[in-house]
Parts: C-alpha cells; sequence; structure tokens
C-alpha cells in the first residue's frame, strides 16, 4: 500500500507553518508531515495526530530548490505532496493529490485559493475559506478528475503531489537554480521533455495565507534575473516573462532580451515599497 509524505518549507513562518499542521490534521493522517526548516530552530512544532519530522537546513537566502530536494531525501512516503507553508490544505486536498499521483505517473498540481488579510482566524471554518478564497485566473481546474496541460509553464509547486520514484526520476530540482524563481517551471519542462506530464487536478483547494509581497517581486530581482538566465540557457526561452516585461518597464533591464538580459540597476528600497500588495488584495 502506498503511503505519503507531506513536505513544506519554513523560514520565519511560524504562524503560517501551524496552520498548515491544522488544516493537514482536519483531513484523513498522512504518513508524516516532513519540515525543512531553513532558518533558526522555531517554537516546538505543535502537536498533531501524524508524524512531524523537522529537517534543519539553515540558509541565508531562500534555496528552495535543495531545500525541497533535503525534504525528498527524508520523506519515506510512496507519493510526495509539496506544500508551501502559507497553504492551509483542505481536509479532502492531501488524499485526492496523492490518489491522482498514484493513478499517473505526472506532476499533479492541485488548485489554490488566494485569501484576502485577515481572512484566517483561530477558529476558521473551510466553508469561510473557501468563500473568502479567490482562484488564480491563469489556470483553469476541472470540476473533476485530472486534465493535462500542454504547456509545463503552468505548473506550481505551492500545491503538487509525484511519486516518489518519478522525483528521483527527474533528479528533482535543479540546485543550480538559486533562491526564488524559475526551479520549479524548470522541473516541470525536463518532465515534459521525459514524458511526465503535469496535470491539474479538480481536487479540494488549499488556501493561501496572505503575507507581505510585491508585485512584481522586486525583492527577488536578483535570485529572479540569475535563475531566468540560467533557465534560459537550458530550455531556450525566457521564464517569467510578465515579470521580466514588469523590471523592464520599471528601467532595470533593458527591454531586449537578446542576446542576453541587460541589467540596469537594482530596484531601490522605495520602489519595492510601492510594489507591496495591498492587504486587500489576494495576489
Amino acid at each position: 500500500m502506498s503511503t505519503t509524505s507531506v513536505v513544506t518549507l519554513n523560514k520565519g513562518r511560524d504562524a503560517h507553518l501551524a496552520r498548515l499542521i491544522e488544516g493537514l490534521a482536519r483531513g484523513p493522517a498522512p504518513a508524516e508531515c516532513v519540515v525543512v526548516e531553513m532558518g533558526p530552530a522555531p517554537e516546538p512544532l505543535p502537536e498533531a495526530p501524524f508524524p512531524l519530522r523537522r529537517i534543519d537546513f539553515p540558509s541565508a537566502g531562500l534555496p528552495l530548490a535543495a531545500a525541497r530536494n533535503a525534504g525528498r531525501a527524508a520523506a519515506r512516503g510512496d507519493i510526495l505532496v509539496f506544500l508551501d507553508v502559507d497553504c492551509i490544505p483542505s481536509a479532502g486536498l492531501v488524499p485526492a493529490l496523492a490518489a491522482a499521483a498514484l493513478e499517473h505517473d505526472a506532476l499533479v498540481c492541485g488548485p489554490i485559493r488566494y485569501l484576502p488579510a485577515g481572512a484566517v482566524r483561530d477558529d476558521w471554518r473551510e466553508a469561510d475559506l473557501m468563500q473568502a478564497g479567490i482562484l488564480h485566473p491563469a489556470r483553469d481546474f476541472p470540476q473533476g478528475g485530472v486534465a493535462e496541460t500542454d504547456n509545463p509553464g503552468l505548473f506550481w509547486s505551492l500545491a503538487f503531489a509525484v511519486r516518489r520514484s518519478t522525483y528521483d526520476r527527474l533528479g528533482g530540482f535543479d540546485e543550480g537554480y538559486d533562491g526564488y524563481g524559475a526551479e520549479d517551471t524548470d522541473l516541470a519542462f525536463r518532465a515534459a521533455a521525459l514524458g511526465v506530464p503535469v496535470l491539474l487536478a479538480g481536487a479540494p483547494p488549499a488556501f493561501h495565507q496572505h503575507h507581505l509581497s510585491c508585485d512584481p517581486p522586486l525583492q527577488h530581482f536578483a535570485d529572479i534575473v540569475r535563475n531566468a538566465r540560467r533557465f534560459r540557457a537550458r530550455h531556450g526561452i525566457w521564464p517569467m516573462d510578465g515579470w521580466l516585461d514588469a523590471f523592464a518597464r520599471l528601467g532595470l533591464i533593458g527591454e531586449s532580451r537578446e542576446p542576453d538580459l541587460t541589467l540596469l540597476r537594482t530596484p531601490t528600497a522605495d520602489e519595492i515599497a510601492a510594489a507591496r500588495v495591498p492587504p486587500e488584495r489576494p495576489f
């Protein structure tokens, strides 16, 4: 019988992590939840009706690819369900994703409902989060079953499942992507090249907890530029094109991306502050 390991990454998001574990506890228990701790050791993990294991992975930045691979190395389940720490899984999300990954050799993405600030309280109910959350318009999830997409660029790592054997066959995430951006798109493109599709699952959603962010993500400017160049060198196209377009409009990079990105300057503190997403906006 297959077993399911949930893997999440944490760096200073202890309150978000507690909500994620709460959500897991309201559904069928996974075999374990592996927490890859990239920051200083937080408070003890909360109680849960399933094993919780912390993997210490102290890091200066956000080495998302390497940290996810560390989570995989520690996980014991046949099915891996990766959840971003700011996502609260609905009770049915993990079993639905795990069942889809068991049936299909694929990267199986779950739907995300983005919450505005203040939507999650101590007595939160799934029905209230469902009403408050907004689906992202860029991805059209089916009402049930799975739908294959021919665009691996639609893969996202916020909530996805994959067979452990498939993850290993793909080589996991490429740790050459250091920091934020493109490491998940690279995984999906490499998977597609090996015949492993991206599936959108008509599963119960995860609820994305609101937190400080920027649109475009200027706080990750250097990471995005560096990782975009790595992706282009491998796959021949530029990833994160919407963000690169926004950087060009701000005069941070040149308008032309041929033969390479032209770095003009880095964003100022005022520009980063101006790009912050207001609390009433879910994304």
